[in-house]
């Protein structure tokens, strides 16, 4: 099975290369923001080739970008549009459904781009040469430039790696060039009987990821000091967005980007954990595709201050990129992570298989089951649970040779 990964590579420039690579960069985003207004004036059209057909000379011509950058603009414009109107129509259901008042403003006025992120193909924008170097095109012609990476990714792009698209980005603060390249990996999965053990993985507020296995062996990781974080920079959102200046929100970007990383960062170390303490695994993961639309909570302004707060709460994580964290990290590391029904599993007793609402009183940390009286923490009953009915899957899988269960998706 096909995986794909991320290599960082660090660019070593002179001054001569560094202005080459920063004007490329500047150009290709006055022609996103081009093409983007020109889009905005033709009905918002997200069709690629209409877009390339009215501005592939405008955009060669005003700045003198090469053909398949050329190409690549009205692509990566028509994509944008394509996603903003996937929002207002998602808006309008909500609306209808009676969720929010709020009108979805996202095509009120044309998308201005603001990263200078430049993609390019490969073997046609760019290239790698021997000795650890890598030519790129510029608006004055190919760069040849020495790179550093990570060893092991390093490796891969001099040893038969599927080499696919990457992204030209510029880390500002510290004015140094990077390429993202896109590499893709063959990946067996191994046989049911590979698995040395079952892992249930459970996701939620106070606790980020719960983790347990067959055998009884448990791991926590809480998420109190992130969610205190993620309430602080809520707060002065807030406070910022009333305020409305320039710098306010010149300051309202820079906090956005923050939280991004920070949810990045303990999403990455979470799921390295979870797969380093149990490798050769079969990972069980809670299927909560559509969770919001399933769980029955007030919106809008029926809800009390309290319910919008843990709206919020339960909106803001991002927990399918934790779930995809732990899903390509097991692969690559010879375990597997696969889907299995959420329903009732903090509900549900792992002794009995009582499951009642009336086993979490007051919707809290215990669980204790109305029938057998088991007790123990509402987290990890759910990963015990994910456990059991990723054990079930794992005995259908020997018996039947075919693994029923869904895979988590890339």
């Amino acid at each position: 099975m096909k995986q794909t990964i991320t290599a960082k590579l660090k660019l070593h420039t002179d001054s001569t290369q560094f202005a080459a690579l920063r004007a490329t960069q500047l150009a290709s985003r006055d022609a996103l923001n081009h093409v983007s207004r020109y889009s905005f004036a033709h009905g918002k059209t997200s069709n690629q080739r209409v877009l390339q057909h009215a501005c592939y000379d405008e955009i060669r011509l005003l700045f003198g970008l090469p053909a398949q950058m050329a190409c690549n603009v009205p692509r990566q414009v028509g994509a944008t549009y394509k996603t903003l109107w996937t929002k207002a129509r998602h808006n309008a259901q909500a609306r209808k459904a009676g969720w929010t008042r709020k009108r979805y403003k996202g095509l009120d006025q044309p998308p201005r781009y603001v990263s200078p992120t430049l993609t390019y193909n490969y073997l046609r924008d760019y290239s790698f040469k021997k000795v650890q170097q890598v030519s790129i095109l510029t608006l004055e012609g190919r760069v040849v430039l020495p790179h550093r990476g990570y060893e092991r990714h390093v490796a891969l792009i001099g040893q038969g790696a599927v080499i696919g698209a990457a992204k030209l980005w510029y880390d500002k603060p510290h004015k140094q060039f990077y390429l993202l390249v896109s590499l893709e990996l063959e990946v067996e999965d191994p046989p049911p009987e590979a698995h040395s053990q079952v892992v249930g993985v459970d996701v939620g507020q106070r606790y980020l990821a719960v983790t347990a296995t067959t055998t009884g062996q448990t791991s926590f990781f809480p998420g109190k000091q992130i969610r205190a974080k993620a309430d602080h920079d809520a707060r002065l959102r807030k406070r910022l967005q009333h305020k409305g200046t320039r710098s306010a929100t010149r300051r309202l970007l820079a906090i956005s980007g923050r939280e991004r990383r920070l949810k990045q960062d303990r999403n990455h170390l979470i799921s390295r954990r979870i797969v380093d303490v149990h490798p050769q695994s079969l990972i069980g993961l809670e299927d909560l595709t559509h969770i919001r639309e399933r769980t029955k909570r007030k919106r809008g302004k029926k809800a009390s201050k309290k319910q919008r707060r843990a709206n919020r709460h339960a909106s803001s994580w991002a927990f399918a990129e934790l779930h995809g964290y732990i899903a390509y990290k097991a692969r690559l590391s010879g375990s597997l992570a696969i889907k299995v029904d959420a329903y009732h599993t903090s509900q549900a007793c792992p002794r009995c298989g009582f499951a009642s609402p009336d086993n979490r009183p007051n919707k809290g940390r215990l669980f204790v089951c109305q029938e057998c009286g088991y007790r123990l923490h509402a987290d990890l009953i759910g990963a015990r649970n994910v456990a059991l009915r990723t054990l079930l899957t794992r005995q259908d899988w020997v018996r039947t040779g075919i693994l029923c269960a869904p895979r988590e998706a890339q």
